[in-house]
């Protein structure tokens, strides 16, 4: 468990959306980026490609997006992973063929004082659930399925959840309107607080203590900038 619970607490927010934080020519110089940058991750198994956008890409384009969210979410640090060069990262380039299953994304250093996870959609296709439900353990994948348990990755695979969030049957509306792709037991206790439709150009913000999920309503495929945060 995070050391500083009672100090992450303390930056905690509803999730919030910040328009036009790209303009067009902003999102076409990020996706021809996307292009020429290596490939960190292919998961053949979740239909997902990440690349990493190391700092010293398109700098003039990186300062005009800091300056922006220093502007709506005050100072923070960058919390992104590693390329496999060993570069900085300004975040991870995610392109989705399938929903992305419930998860939390915080990090495994228990020692720092997490802040907000930005999304940046460079589509507009899909929806991202963000639950009320927080968990600050490490970046975690929460499943009952029995193989999805055994898979390897970069986040822990766990049931824990359902000892964690006790409560009534998950919504049928919503699980209906966006969540088939999961198994309805799995959702058990949880409660949404945001359904976010993919709009290009704009940030979601949410914090990274919140479990989130993709929507079952994904055409072809989308693409997205995710940036994670600390204090």
């Amino acid at each position: 468990m995070h050391k500083k619970i009672r100090l992450i607490k303390k930056f905690e927010t509803k999730p919030f959306i910040i328009k036009n934080l790209l303009s067009k020519k902003q999102i076409i110089a990020i996706k021809k980026l996307y292009k020429k940058l290596p490939l960190e991750i292919y998961n053949r198994r979740q239909k997902i490609i990440k690349k990493k956008r190391a700092t010293h890409f398109e700098k003039k384009l990186q300062i005009q997006i800091v300056k922006k969210l220093n502007k709506k979410i005050g100072k923070f640090k960058f919390d992104n992973p590693k390329t496999k060069e060993g570069f900085n990262s300004f975040g991870m380039i995610q392109e989705s063929f399938k929903p992305v299953g419930l998860h939390v994304d915080t990090g495994f250093d228990f020692n720092k004082v997490l802040y907000k996870q930005i999304l940046i959609p460079l589509s507009s296709n899909g929806e991202t659930i963000v639950f009320r439900n927080r968990f600050y353990g490490c970046s975690t994948t929460f499943s009952l399925d029995p193989k999805e348990l055994r898979a390897k990755g970069y986040n822990k695979r766990s049931s824990e959840h359902q000892n964690l969030f006790k409560g009534k049957d998950f919504n049928k509306k919503y699980y209906k309107n966006y969540l088939k792709h999961e198994n309805i037991k799995n959702l058990k206790g949880l409660l949404i607080e945001k359904v976010y439709k993919w709009r290009a150009g704009e940030a979601l913000i949410f914090d990274r203590s919140q479990l989130h999920c993709a929507s079952s309503n994904i055409k072809n495929k989308k693409i997205g900038l995710t940036i994670v945060t600390k204090k």
